[in-house]
């Protein structure tokens, strides 16, 4: 069970405000995300294999060379260009 001492160590910890009111509110919803990852962790799952995907079809497709547009044509509607690339405002110092 998260209690509020808990509660206002994770918000110093995120750097988060939280009021005495949501202190409570905050307890009772971290401890019910515990009871959750409880119930999660006693599921036997050692005979399942792991799998990067949840179905074995796989809907990548294959790479395909096609032409890409040309400097002139990807700056075409640029409002600013310096010789062949996006001109734009410097904001660094």
């Amino acid at each position: 069970m998260i209690d509020r001492a808990q509660v206002r160590r994770i918000a110093a910890l995120a750097n988060i405000a939280v009021t005495e009111a949501e202190e409570e509110t905050l307890a009772a919803e971290l401890s019910k995300i515990l009871g959750y990852i409880e119930k999660l962790s006693a599921i036997d799952v050692s005979s399942v294999p792991p799998t990067a995907a949840p179905t074995a079809e796989s809907n990548l497709r294959e790479d395909q060379l096609v032409p890409s547009l040309t400097a002139e044509q990807a700056l075409a509607n640029a409002p600013a260009r310096v010789l062949n690339a996006f001109a734009v405002p410097k904001i660094l110092e």
